[in-house]
């Protein structure tokens, strides 16, 4: 392993800096030195950024740069990074993840200027080590829409999808989403993470019926990620079909439960439908 010497100035170019999501002492050596030695930080918030910069003791310009930045903002940015090192942040974590900065890393690119990442903390990355879900391929879907529809289309359109899924999600919101992917992705392990590197750090896994019990109870707080586990092998013999049927039931007509346990079996729906009747008359 070895360090970048030291110099006066940085290069000029585009530095996307990646910043702590919850821990100080998860800012890296190298991203606190280029916030130090570049000329000037572009971040969504000046207030966030500039209360970490004073934890830091760095004292540099800032400039802002969110969703809502116009095309002369970004302009203005490329412009000044044909002579100076600009650096990229986003309020917490890695720059570009649900973050704004595509448009200008890509038109950074287009233009020949150098783009330089710099490694550090990122809350989906992490949620996914520490949850035990399987990691060999996963899929990043941003945050859940808002609309009820369109949520359930989203999570209609990732069912077939034989990876982890990955989302972000706000606590008002958490128990809807967690009900729309029990009805739309049945059977399937789910984990909560929240609070990553605060005081309060949570990971809970579980079934959506589980989780939504827990946290109507238990309202949650803070930054969180969810986690979907992948589509189980449609091999009906090892499945019990009845536990299944009544698990889907607690939340869901028969008719509803039937379509949902054959997309996790590949059962024919007419006879799990007339096997969910007769467990409901029991």
């Amino acid at each position: 392993m070895t360090q970048a010497p030291h110099t006066e100035r940085l290069d000029p170019g585009l530095y996307i800096v990646a910043t702590p999501i919850g821990n100080l002492g998860d800012m890296t050596l190298r991203a606190k030195e280029v916030l130090e030695r570049c000329d000037a930080i572009a971040c969504e918030d000046t207030r966030v950024t500039g209360k970490l910069l004073k934890l830091l003791g760095i004292s540099n310009k800032l400039w802002r740069y969110d969703d809502h930045a116009s095309e002369a903002d970004r302009e203005r940015l490329l412009a000044a990074m044909q002579d100076q090192a600009i650096a990229l942040v986003s309020d917490a974590g890695m720059p570009l993840v649900s973050d704004p900065g595509y448009r200008l890393v890509r038109e950074a690119r287009a233009a020949g200027i150098p783009v330089t990442a710099l490694p550090g903390a990122s809350a989906p990355l992490l949620a996914l080590a520490m949850s035990g879900m399987p990691n060999d391929r996963f899929l990043f879907g941003g945050f859940l829409p808002v609309k009820e529809k369109a949520r359930a289309d989203l999570l209609a359109e990732l069912a077939p999808i034989r990876s982890t899924l990955i989302f972000f999600e706000t606590a008002p919101r958490l128990t809807k989403s967690l009900t729309a992917i029990g009805e739309q992705l049945p059977g399937r392990e789910i984990a909560v993470a929240r609070e990553l590197t605060k005081l309060h750090e949570e990971c809970r896994s579980g079934s959506a019926h589980d989780l939504v019990a827990h946290y109507t109870d238990h309202p949650p707080k803070g930054e969180i990620v969810l986690l979907v586990g992948p589509p189980v092998e449609p091999h009906p013999g090892k499945f019990d079909i009845d536990t299944l049927l009544m698990d889907a039931m607690e939340t869901a007509k028969p008719s509803q439960a039937a379509s949902q346990v054959a997309k996790i079996t590949g059962l024919e729906r007419r006879m799990l439908y007339t096997r969910a009747m007769e467990l409901k008359g029991q």
